[in-house]
Order: structure tokens, then C-alpha cells, then sequence
């Protein structure tokens, strides 16, 4: 097992251990970036140590390079924000070549987040981050973006239809051995059968949600304020939605690896989070605002978790769910147990 995997850390701070597992792969505290909020490499090592968090998230790749929406791609709104970035990108082989040994040379653990318009571009992407992942260990995990909401033709997000989820994650396991993640919409009613579609494809986990689809208005000028039109509402208005999505799938899957992200920029957040049932957190928008969000959520989080007289992490996730959920993930705790 590798270093990456290993090292345990507990809340600067507090007493609380807050290392945390997301099926195979182990992490020295929950809390990671969000893919498309920290870049494609490094860029946040200049304001603190990529390593002291639970792992960094690279904004999503496909497998070549791809030029994104026109601009205007972000704005401020009530609660948040909207983008419409439009997953541009290196491409795997670019992003391996020029981000990649930067964050290898930082310690920290990366989890690839990879996307396709079609499931033959979700494979080949897989495929060439396999041979990537072969020679570097810093390379932990998988998420699987099935579900921006920034594409040109929506009728392509996967995380709408349990058929077309089940087989993009079908066509990347087959490419790839590492944990692999299914990052999924908040914009399905069926959101929890497009999950276990996910996980009965092969996903290990499930990370929820990404954005959900918005819009602004530009009075004066009578017109959309985004280039690309619409866009993905992100921020603390997020929080109570990804909250649910979080409680729901935790109920309907006791045993799987859950990662929640929306809205999370302090420890009370990440608690929240936790407690209605992930295993880990991601921070996303906060960062555009505070670059030192990753590491100062981390650090809030041990110390609120302490004040609410938590010792460790285990006893915290799904502590808000129902007697029956709290058994269903006790028991299939003990039995993951080495």
C-alpha cells in the first residue's frame, strides 16, 4: 500500500482521528477539493500544503483537449454562483505531461476526474489515464463527471438516465482498477436509481451532487449574462440540496462510499455533511473565494467535531440517519473490517 494511503492526521486543534475510508482507498481526514475549483494541477500548493488534505480533486479531463464555453463563464448570485466554463481542458495526455509532476512533487494524493460526450470517450479516456496511473502512485481514485451541466446539448448528462450512467461507468471500470467514483446531478428525480445503476456498473462510490442547472438575467441588456446561457448554480445555495441527496442515497446504500460536496465552507457544513451520511466532503466555491479553504475546513471541522463531543470520524457519518440506516452501515463496517 502506498504512502498516499496511509498516513493518519487527526483535526488541528482537537483530538478527533479524522481519517476516514471511501471503500479500498484510505484518507487521512475527509475533506478534498472539488474538481473545476482548484485547477488542473497544483495551483493551490502556493497557499498551503497539498498533502495536509484528504486528496485533490483536478478539474474534469477528457481524453483530448477540449476549449470550454465562450465567456462570459461566471457570475455572482444570490446564495452563489453560477458557471458555465464548459469542462475545457488539456485532455488526459496533456494533463499528464504538465500537471501531474507538480502535484507528484507536492505529496499529494489526486483523484482524476475524467468526462465524455459519449461512452467510446469516456473509455478512451480511461484507458490513457490507466497507462498514467500505472507509473504514478500519487494517482488514488477515480471520479466520474456523468453529470455537468455546461454541455452544449444537456440530453448528454448521463446522471439523467440509469442506462446511460451504468454504462459510461461499465466502459471506465473496464479501463481502469482504481476506486472509482460516480459524481452525479441533483437535477434527476431518479437520482437514487441513476446511483445504483452507478454502483452496479462497478462504481465503488458515489460523489453528490455536481451543480445544479440555473440561470441569470442581465436586465439591461434583456439577454442571458453567461456566454453559453444557462449554467451550474454552486455555493451555500447547494448545501441543503446536496444534503439531501447525500441522506437519501445513504438510506438506499448502507454499505457505499459517499463523498457529499455543495456548499461546504466550514467545519459546521463538513459536520453536516457527514452526519447525513458521507464519508468525506468536498470543498468547492469557497476556494474561488479563499484559496486556504481545502486546509481551513479540515482544521474547523476537527475542532467542531470535538466541541460535539466526537472522538472519530465513524461515530460521526450518517449520525442523523434513522436506527435502521445506523445498523445497516455498522453492520457492513464490521464486515469490511480486516
Amino acid at each position: 500500500m502506498s504512502r498516499f494511503r496511509t498516513r493518519s492526521r487527526r483535526g488541528e486543534g482537537s483530538s478527533v482521528d479524522l481519517s476516514t475510508r471511501l471503500g479500498r482507498l484510505e484518507l487521512p481526514n475527509p475533506v478534498m477539493t472539488a474538481a473545476g475549483t482548484a485547477g488542473h494541477g497544483a495551483e493551490l500548493a502556493r497557499y498551503f500544503d497539498l498533502a495536509s488534505i484528504g486528496a485533490v480533486v483536478v478539474k474534469s479531463l477528457s481524453a483530448t483537449s477540449w476549449p470550454g464555453n465562450p465567456s462570459p463563464r461566471l457570475c455572482p448570485v444570490p446564495g452563489g454562483m453560477l458557471n458555465s466554463v464548459g469542462l475545457q481542458g488539456p485532455g488526459v495526455a496533456g494533463w499528464a505531461r504538465e500537471e501531474l509532476p507538480r502535484l507528484e512533487a507536492c505529496g499529494a494524493r489526486v483523484v482524476v476526474s475524467l468526462w465524455g460526450r459519449r461512452l467510446a470517450e469516456f473509455g478512451a479516456a480511461a484507458r490513457m489515464l490507466a497507462g498514467v496511473a500505472r507509473e504514478s502512485s500519487a494517482i488514488v481514485a477515480v471520479e466520474l463527471n456523468v453529470s455537468c451541466p455546461n454541455l452544449e446539448d444537456r440530453r448528454r448528462i448521463f446522471a439523467h438516465s440509469p442506462e446511460a450512467t451504468a454504462g459510461a461507468v461499465a466502459a471506465v471500470r473496464e479501463a481502469v482498477d482504481l476506486p472509482l467514483l460516480a459524481k452525479l446531478s441533483p437535477s434527476t428525480p431518479e437520482l437514487v436509481e441513476v446511483a445504483g445503476a452507478a454502483l452496479g456498473a462497478g462504481a465503488d462510490g458515489l460523489t453528490l451532487t455536481n451543480t445544479a442547472l440555473g440561470l441569470a438575467i442581465d436586465l439591461e441588456e434583456r439577454r442571458p449574462l453567461l456566454g453559453a446561457g444557462g449554467g451550474g448554480l454552486s455555493g451555500p445555495a447547494l448545501h441543503s440540496v446536496a444534503l439531501r441527496a447525500v441522506y437519501e442515497c445513504r438510506q438506499a446504500f448502507p454499505a457505499t462510499a459517499i463523498v457529499g460536496v455543495g456548499g461546504i465552507s466550514d467545519g459546521e457544513g463538513a459536520a453536516r455533511m457527514l452526519m447525513a451520511g458521507a464519508d468525506a466532503v468536498q470543498v468547492g466555491t469557497a476556494t474561488l473565494a479563499d484559496p486556504r479553504a481545502p486546509e481551513r475546513v479540515g482544521q474547523l471541522l476537527g475542532r467542531t467535531l470535538a466541541r460535539l463531543g466526537f472522538d472519530s470520524l465513524d461515530k460521526v457519518v450518517g449520525a442523523a440517519q434513522d436506527e435502521k440506516t445506523r445498523a445497516a452501515m455498522s453492520k457492513a463496517r464490521r464486515r469490511d473490517e480486516p
